[in-house]
């Protein structure tokens, strides 16, 4: 556990040198309000002295050792540690991260970190094919070996740290730099390797942009389509005490109270009755009960505005569009051994067929090449 300058020192040491860098990151989303990085796991290429200390690491199973030697590190943000430096140390190597949309998104806010280069072995996984593509099943058919979950949803905030967690947030990292060079093998075999470039630039593009929503769409969780008027108005403000309460606590919104709960409560207040939580404080309970009367007593004009819209039915020309493209995914798919979904889903060929302007903010080269679409165009897909 790296918690301090001279031992962030040594594994920036160790980064320099390689290419090719696996991270994998912990937080406290189930646990805290706000979430937070919690642990940032590295493993980099065992290499003279590093080589001795990756022999001392606790392996998955004892005396196994992966494809080619690593050396596992657990750097802890939490720490009073200027993570700066390894930053800049990490900025210029290509990561290698399984399912990278999330970890993009906490190194970028935890470390400041925008990773210019990325290989994901989930992506790479389902360009060949493979439909069990998690990192557990992966390590399975690779490398034979089970990796034990128990720690998914431990607090990852607290320290020390048990043995067990540590363990596990090590699994999670020391197989990723073998298993990309198995995928890559098998990617260059089958002449996707351009396809994964392509995929994890895309991938890196998303992460970066912020997923806001407007202060009146928070509160619309699932299930809040269904309740209208003044039923709608008094989930509005729940779920506005819930965020005070979880805030306040420093707990996720659901430790206070979960959204089934939400929506039915709001449905009994509307309907006149009190729903009533027992679990809850008698501070709690005063302050859901006000936030509540507070609602039914708003006027009609300050009820929320329903979301309802009424699209309009495609055009005949634009339905046949979106059939052809289906087509031609499904048989691609089944030449290539491919998911359908992974060429496209269907969404995205619909607003294609819509309009064909949109298809390269939608997809990646290799994407539109099996579809037979140009980029600036409405006309018919093109043979690929």
């Amino acid at each position: 556990m790296i918690t301090d300058a001279a031992r962030l020192a040594s594994l920036i040491e160790q980064i320099e040198p390689a290419d090719r860098v696996a991270v994998d990151t912990e937080a406290d989303s189930l646990h805290s309000y706000r979430e937070k990085l919690c642990l940032l796991q590295i493993s980099v290429p065992a290499t003279g002295a590093a080589a001795g200390v990756a022999d001392a690491l606790p392996r998955v199973s004892p005396g196994h050792e992966s494809a080619r030697a690593v050396c596992d590190y657990i750097v802890d943000p939490l720490a009073n540690t200027d993570l700066e430096p390894l930053r800049r140390g990490l900025e210029a190597k290509e990561i290698v991260l399984h399912g990278a949309d999330y970890d993009l998104r906490m190194l970028r806010r935890g470390l400041n970190l925008a990773a210019s280069k990325i290989f994901d072995t989930m992506i790479a996984a389902r360009l060949l094919g493979i439909r069990e593509f998690g990192l557990a099943a992966l390590v399975k058919r690779y490398f034979s070996l089970t990796l034990l979950k128990s720690s998914q949803k431990a607090n990852w905030a607290q320290r020390p740290l048990p043995a067990r967690m540590a363990e596990y947030a090590i699994n999670d990292v020391h197989y990723l730099l073998p298993l990309a060079e198995k995928l890559e093998a098998e990617l260059d075999r089958s002449e996707r390797r351009d396809w994964l470039r392509q995929s994890c630039q895309r991938a890196i593009e998303q992460a970066a942009v912020a997923r806001a929503r407007g202060q009146d769409e928070l509160w619309r969780i699932r299930g809040s389509g269904l309740l209208r008027g003044r039923s709608a108005a008094v989930l509005r403000a729940l779920w506005q005490w819930r965020e005070k309460e979880a805030e306040k606590a420093d707990r996720p919104p659901f430790h206070v109270l979960r959204n089934e709960e939400l929506l039915k409560a709001a449905v009994k207040f509307a309907s006149g009755s009190v729903p009533d939580y027992r679990h809850f404080s008698v501070r709690r309970r005063e302050a859901f009960r006000e936030a509540a009367q507070a609602a039914l007593r708003a006027p009609e004009s300050e009820w929320p505005i329903s979301r309802r819209r009424f699209g309009t039915r495609p055009s005949n020309d634009t339905v046949q569009r979106a059939e052809e493209l289906r087509r031609r995914r499904n048989r691609s798919a089944e030449e290539l051994g491919l998911e359908p979904s992974l060429i496209a889903p269907r969404s995205t060929l619909e607003a294609i067929a819509a309009d064909g302007t949109r298809a390269e903010a939608l997809l990646v080269p290799w994407q539109r090449e099996l579809l037979g679409v140009s980029v600036f165009s409405n006309e018919e897909p093109t043979s690929p």
